[in-house]
């Protein structure tokens, strides 16, 4: 696919479409509206790197990321960097807010610069995505989300496993009384640990009280989604969040209101992000080895001509971690 027939089909000429690309130079909003149309058929891709890759292959990764403000995502990205700069490589680097209209504009930015190989990090998959990348023929690795294919790995993490080891090991303890706390509970990977939640407490039939709240991937989401849960009259002695950036609001919100953790309530997270090692008090949570992670997926883009790789699902078993945000249930 070229300019020439983005320009055709908008009936524009090449210096048009190219204004509208590169955002520069007066355009009526009904032919930019035309060109962008054309652009989105004809799935046009601008080459913006084609003077850079004249001599050679690209040596720059793309990988997109559903939310930077949680470390989880940073600590991912920071691996993949440091294993791709020792072998002469870059990462270009995008977010989506999880959402899918966002990773769609982000890929479609990323294909424009020829990157040699994707990495997405997200919750949210677009069906198209999965569709144009089956139609690609650079290689791709996928963390949750999506199908292994020919050119596309996968790395998934067995979140049931930690989860049912958090509601027993609570049940254990005493607690009869469970909150689940999450975020975009309509995400495949996040409805996964709410859906094994709900399945586990209900093992235990009467025996456990429990509700599910969401709120956003924040602090601050942990903060109000504790404040729904006080308020809701089921008074939880355990809480289990979906992850340690929910969890340390969770904490924050505990204390503000006067409950001692874990004396008055127990709290998980899920990741072992390094600030669940020094909250106050240190939490109890899921450990998902993130370094791993980002390197494994820098090592199979590094090696497309790798075919065993390539189409495989990698599926990592999560340890978990005991600390002192949890402990018996009060008598």
């Amino acid at each position: 696919m070229n300019l020439e027939e983005v320009a055709k089909l908008a009936r524009v000429s090449t210096a048009t479409v190219s204004r509208v690309l590169n955002n520069v130079g007066p355009v009526r909003a009904s032919t930019r509206a035309r060109v962008l149309k054309a652009v989105e058929e004809l799935k046009y891709t601008p080459n913006l790197h084609a003077r850079n890759l004249a001599g050679g292959k690209s040596r720059t990764f793309g990988m997109i990321v559903s939310n930077l403000e949680n470390p989880f995502f940073f600590d991912v990205f920071k691996a993949a960097e440091q294993t791709a700069r020792a072998h002469g490589f870059e990462i270009v680097l995008a977010n989506t807010d999880y959402d899918p209209e966002h990773l769609v504009r982000n890929l479609r930015l990323m294909l424009g610069r020829r990157v040699a190989g994707m990495a997405l990090v997200i919750s949210e998959m677009d069906p198209a995505v999965n569709q144009e990348f089956a139609e690609l023929d650079i290689p791709a690795v996928f963390y949750d989300v999506g199908s292994p294919q020919h050119n596309v790995a996968n790395i998934t993490v067995n979140y049931g496993k930690g989860i049912e080891r958090a509601v027993h090991y609570l049940h254990a303890l005493g607690h009869t009384r469970m909150a689940f706390v999450g975020h975009h509970p309509s995400l495949g990977p996040l409805s996964i640990r709410e859906r094994v939640f709900r399945e586990t407490v209900g093992e235990f039939a009467s025996a456990i009280d429990w509700k599910v709240v969401a709120s956003a991937d924040t602090i601050d989401g942990g903060r109000q989604a504790t404040r729904e849960l006080l308020a809701s009259g089921l008074d939880p002695t355990a809480i289990i969040c979906v992850n340690d950036f929910m969890a340390l609001g969770v904490l924050h919100e505990l204390r503000d209101c006067g409950r001692q953790v874990p004396y008055d309530v127990s709290v998980t997270g899920f990741d072992n992000i390094k600030l669940a090692e020094v909250a106050w008090p240190p939490l109890t949570t899921v450990h998902i080895p993130r370094d791993r992670i980002g390197q494994m997926m820098v090592q199979v883009l590094m090696t497309p001509e790798a075919s065993s790789e390539r189409g495989r699902n990698f599926v990592i078993d999560p340890e978990f971690v005991v600390r002192a945000s949890t402990g018996p249930v009060r008598s």
